[in-house]
């Protein structure tokens, strides 16, 4: 992802909200309202975010009206630029998880809690089909949800779908009203995609045969979401025990499931909703249940779902953690008895270019007491509890010497007590 043009923000914000904006028309009547409704305020700072996906030919165009429009409005404006590739997999999926993960990384740069999107009751009744057609239970059925918490690299980010209940018509009505100006997306008329046929050609009928059939839709999904919601209850509770610090102990749940198969089966579809994945299919749940059934105190399992991991450690399931980060050096402070690497030392080794990082080949060893003697790499993991698949953080070097591993420490040998110095922490982020 690439991001440019950024405008600058307001000097002294109070709070800041982003709209995304794809310069169609409903986001443009988003944009509008937002605006018009804060126009005499001045406690909320308004930004403008863009998704430039290269999915179509026009999007540089694209880009150029939403930076406009955003000087219209006199707002500040950011962009993110998607690299897909389109030989591989499903792109709509693809292209609308890529949008999310731009959109809360934009937040998280300008400073934004809250984002709001410009799905209607349309969208709803779009969402609805597809999810029916796909064989979604309850979750899946609920549609898109009003207002949604996602987890951000940072903090929680709130997602706002203020105009979810108004109608496509509704937009074009206030769109008239206001001489408002969007632009048409061409791939919308492309029936290949399933969304596509979906409003072209199936809503259409459907509203033929029933009058306010896309209202309709939108209220059961509304209505699915309350049902969604005790269902969830349900699962706090009976996942009392089940859940730990974010994982899920397996012997407890197989013997939930064991009396009560429907019960288990929504606390683990929970387990993966606060996970944020994707709710899998009913087949999929009974083979992990198989698999779970005959695993062994000792087994270790891997399943991969919604493009991430899932992993038995121990007894326990657990989300695996991408290996994102870098090694950085602290400086001790100069009041510190703490320990540290001298200075000099590694300044000079940056300097010759001696400080780098390197994968385990499975041989190295490191002195972490200053009494013990030194281990391999594989018995300190193993007496630190970490499992395998934390284990891949790159090993820093100095000078051609082993210096800190990721979860482990700092080799001991190097270590001083006295003068400037400085302690190397591998830090996770992106």
């Amino acid at each position: 992802m690439a991001s440019s043009r950024k405008s600058p923000p307001n000097p002294k914000p109070t709070k800041r909200i982003a709209v995304a904006l794809s310069g169609g028309l409903d986001s443009v009547v988003l944009l509008d309202s937002v605006c018009k409704s804060q126009a005499q305020k001045h406690s909320v700072e308004i930004i403008v975010f863009h998704i430039h996906h290269g999915l179509q030919k026009p999007v540089d165009e694209w880009l150029l009206f939403c930076e406009q429009l955003a000087k219209k409005y006199r707002v500040p404006f950011d962009f993110r630029l998607l690299h897909l590739d389109h030989e591989l997999g499903n792109v709509e999926a693809r292209a609308r998880a890529g949008r999310y993960e731009a959109l809360a990384s934009l937040c998280e740069d300008h400073g934004v809690d809250d984002l709001l999107l410009a799905h209607h009751q349309n969208d709803q009744a779009e969402t609805v089909l597809l999810q029916l057609l796909r064989g979604a239970g309850v979750a899946g059925l609920s549609g898109m949800p009003e207002v949604r918490r996602i987890g951000g690299s940072i903090k929680p980010i709130t997602l706002w779908r203020p105009l979810i209940n108004l109608s496509r018509a509704n937009l074009e009505v206030y769109a008239k009203e206001h001489r408002l100006k969007w632009i048409e997306d061409p791939s919308n008329q492309d029936k290949k995609y399933r969304r596509n046929a979906i409003r072209k050609d199936i809503l259409p009928k459907l509203e033929k045969i029933q009058p306010q059939a896309i209202a309709n839709m939108a209220r059961s999904a509304s209505l699915l979401s309350d049902a969604q919601s005790l269902l969830d209850r349900l699962a706090i509770h009976d996942g009392v025990g089940i859940f730990s610090e974010g994982l899920l102990n397996v012997k407890p749940w197989l013997a939930l499931a064991k009396s009560d198969f429907l019960a288990a089966n929504n606390v683990l579809r929970y387990w993966l909703k606060q996970k944020q994945l994707a709710m899998p299919s009913q087949e999929r749940l009974d083979a992990w249940y198989r698999d779970l059934q005959s695993a062994k105190a000792d087994t270790q399992l891997e399943w991969v779902h919604d493009e991430k991991a899932i992993r038995l450690w121990r007894g326990q399931l657990q989300l695996v953690p991408q290996i994102n980060g870098q090694w950085v050096l602290q400086s001790v402070a100069s009041n510190s008895k703490g320990p540290g690497l001298p200075a000099d030392w590694v300044k000079n080794a940056q300097k010759s270019g001696a400080v780098s990082q390197k994968a385990r080949s499975g041989a190295e060893k490191l002195q972490i007491k200053s009494k013990g003697p030194r281990k391999t790499l594989k018995n300190l993991f193993q007496e630190a509890d970490i499992p395998p698949w934390q284990r891949q953080a790159p090993l820093l070097y100095i000078e051609g010497e082993l210096i800190a591993v990721a979860g482990i420490g700092v080799s001991y040998p190097h270590l001083v007590h006295q003068g400037p110095r400085v302690m190397p922490e591998w830090q996770e982020g992106s």
